[in-house]
């Protein structure tokens, strides 16, 4: 092992395989192989690297893989980057992809520093993110369920002459209106159920995130947001 040698390592990540491709220094990539995804495998990834080189700069594409494996690299001492796929420099026509393609892609750009880093949240950041997503998917569910109904009740020729729908009111008329046919009235209980499951989802969320965002490490960044007229907690989680 030469300690002055760079190594440069593309890995082209999927849920059950990693496609690993390198070069030293200016040398041809060459590929190292495919391997698994386990924190075992990782480390005797780790172990194979390290055993040419000390120095050594590995990159693979962020995707639905998330940011695990990066944390277990830099964790091992590796210099590791999370690239943006989309920045990824293309020779024109190049259409065809496979893994071992992508990988020593990876490397050439890696060496030639025309990568374009992601950012990766911390631990702490990410399990915040995920609360917001959630609440976020749970209201646009809220929104779809009765996006429904309203559909349903349109198809029937039902309709409702109050103000503000979803208020008290519009639930009050939505809770007597009945209609002749069992079917359809089952129909119609379910798209209320539903509806009524989703608002309660959203609540218990919306809740957790205001006990959750006064322990984040950026909530004297939202107490300011919030300073700002027209805007509250909700609006600048989401």
């Amino acid at each position: 092992m030469n300690n002055n040698n760079t190594l440069y390592v593309g890995l082209d990540v999927h849920k059950e395989s990693i496609t690993v491709a390198y070069a030293i220094n200016s040398e041809p990539v060459e590929l190292m192989g495919k391997i698994g995804t386990s924190p075992t495998d990782i480390q005797n990834l780790c172990k194979r690297l390290r055993s040419k080189s000390s120095q050594v700069s590995i990159v693979y594409e962020a995707g639905p893989c998330g940011y695990g494996l990066y944390r277990q690299l830099v964790k091992s001492g590796f210099d590791c980057m999370v690239c943006a796929p989309s920045l990824i420099p293309k020779k024109p026509g190049e259409r065809v992809k496979t893994d071992r393609r992508d990988a020593i892609r990876l490397v050439r750009s890696l060496r030639a520093g025309d990568l374009s880093a992601v950012y990766v949240p911390g631990i702490e950041d990410e399990a915040f993110r995920d609360l917001a997503r959630a609440w976020a998917s749970a209201r646009d569910d809220l929104r779809h369920a009765r996006q429904r109904l309203k559909s349903f009740l349109l198809v029937h020729g039902v309709h409702y002459v109050g103000r503000a729908d979803w208020g008290p009111a519009h639930r009050r008329w939505l809770s007597k209106y009945s209609f002749d046919s069992p079917w359809q009235q089952l129909a119609f209980d379910e798209h209320r159920r539903t509806i009524e499951d989703r608002q309660a989802q959203c609540e218990r969320l919306e809740s957790a995130l205001k006990e959750a965002v006064t322990e984040w490490r950026l909530y004297p960044v939202v107490e300011a947001l919030q300073a700002m007229r027209g805007i509250q907690l909700i609006l600048r989680l989401d």
